[in-house]
């Protein structure tokens, strides 16, 4: 009830705050003549090449999300970091849309110009409130580039947005409950990544930012964390790993953690309060311990089943570096059974950034992911390939393979919230090897999967089959 007054407090202050206010012409913000991904190179290289790099417009697994459904207007609203040509490096935070009704996409729009960045750890994430204002929170890094909150001037449309906030956000993870408003997931450098979040009614102003986790082993601060979060109603969960030492390349141990009161309290699984931040390396909110075993642990997924129980997709091998020494990474999904966590294998692949999604419809799992590990081998992502379980993720087959023969390794594919054929989760390419062009496509649930226009000289456009490495028919 306190929840739901303030909710209504805010935004009545916020319709009389707008009302008096004189009004404005609107500008639309620039577009775009096509969809063109970010490459990047984090240029850390070893034997087999660099740590990760190539087509990395959909990165990273801790932007969540980039894309939802929004059933009222039957239309999917999706963010990705792009630039202007192929030849380019410029970091542009992007907005697209595509129209379910007619097959088509718009022009992508320009949110936010990062000033001679390149960097998509500056990539955005999305949010939509209960009035349709369409939310772009675009990630800084750390100390050193501030994060962006916008809204849409208008509901359900990308054309334009106010500029909300600056402030320092890195990995943003926003989530919207009807009638409490936002909670936003993220982190801070503090030397260290450390995971925070905040909360808001509506959106215009925002609680203080509140630490959630902060590791600690035999008395050292030299900790960090990554995370991703998921939600299933009112509940809001998130499972994070830990970095000994402060050593992303250390990163070991899987940990859940989650609340339904938005953010007043925080518990394990089991729903035992937790004093957050949490210190305590063997907290109850561990899941899995891997520090022992010397295996690096990386978070790519987060669902729940029809219970809400959380289930993660995570990837895990016992080194950092890419190539054949550290063998083959194990592609996992651990859940929550309503009594103890059970943890599956589902595959293997050849980097530890490989990433994928996961979908869960009762007794039915689907992995979708770069499992298979051509054109470019050791580098990260491959061919797409979709993966069923019937028994509730416990046996796994190979279902189809979504592309084959292509000129550039595919990653980050990603769910879309809430999502509908055709456009149910989309990815770039991207040559790892070498800087290159990154194309951006979408897929159904049936594995068919279609590329976005690269170039564009109409406002709105139908994307094209795609198939085995060229384009065949129209949607």
């Amino acid at each position: 009830m306190k929840r739901h007054t303030q909710f209504i407090l805010s935004n009545l202050f916020f319709i009389l705050f707008s009302f008096g206010q004189p009004s404005v012409a609107q500008e639309k913000f620039p577009t775009v003549d096509g969809y063109k991904g970010i490459w990047f190179t984090l240029g850390q290289f070893s034997t087999y090449g660099d740590k990760y790099s190539g087509g990395l417009g959909t990165y990273t697994a801790k932007h969540i999300p980039l894309a939802i459904h929004a059933p009222e207007v039957n239309r999917t609203f999706f963010v990705y970091g792009g630039t202007r040509s192929e030849s380019e490096k410029h970091l542009l935070c992007m907005i697209g849309m595509f129209d379910h009704e007619t097959g088509m996409v718009s022009k992508p729009v320009i949110v936010h110009d990062k000033m001679g960045v390149d960097d998509p750890h500056d990539n955005p994430s999305l949010s939509l409130d209960s009035e349709g204002h369409i939310w772009v929170f675009v990630s800084g890094r750390g100390r050193k580039r501030m994060g962006f909150k916008y809204k849409s001037k208008e509901p359900y449309k990308i054309d334009a947005f106010d500029l909300i906030s600056e402030e320092e956000m890195t990995y943003p993870q926003p989530k919207y409950i009807p009638e409490m408003g936002f909670l936003n997931l993220f982190t801070k450098y503090t030397g260290i990544r450390e995971l925070y979040f905040e909360t808001s009614a509506y959106g215009m102003n925002w609680s203080t930012d509140q630490k959630l986790v902060a590791i600690k082993r035999n008395g050292d601060d030299n900790s960090g964390h990554y995370q991703i979060s998921g939600q299933s109603g009112n509940k809001i969960g998130f499972f994070c790993n830990w970095h000994p030492n402060g050593n992303v390349d250390l990163r070991t141990n899987l940990y859940y953690f989650q609340t339904t009161d938005f953010g007043e309290t925080w518990t394990d699984v089991q729903g035992n309060k937790v004093s957050i931040p949490v210190v305590n390396l063997t907290s109850s909110g561990l899941v899995k311990e891997y520090f022992s075993q010397k295996r690096n642990v990386y978070l790519k997924d987060v669902n729940f089943d029809s219970e809400g129980n959380p289930i993660a997709l995570y990837v895990e091998g016992i080194g950092h570096q890419p190539g054949p020494e550290n063998g083959s990474r194990k592609w996992h999904v651990v859940h929550w059974n309503g009594n103890s966590w059970e943890d599956h294998v589902i595959t293997e692949s050849d980097q530890n950034y490989d990433m994928g999604s996961l979908w869960v419809a009762g007794d039915d799992w689907m992995v979708i992911g770069p499992t298979t590990d051509s054109p470019q081998d050791w580098g990260a992502g491959g061919e797409v390939e979709m993966w069923k379980s019937n028994d509730g993720g416990a046996n796994w087959d190979k279902a189809k393979t979504l592309t084959r023969g292509s000129q550039r390794n595919h990653n980050y594919i990603r769910k879309v919230v809430d999502g509908q054929d055709p456009f149910y989760y989309f990815w770039a390419d991207g040559n790892p090897n070498e800087f290159s062009k990154s194309q951006l496509y979408f897929g159904n649930s049936a594995g068919q999967v279609w590329v976005l226009p690269y170039e564009m000289e109409k406002e709105q456009v139908k994307p094209r089959r795609w198939r085995s490495g060229w384009f065949s028919s129209w949607f």
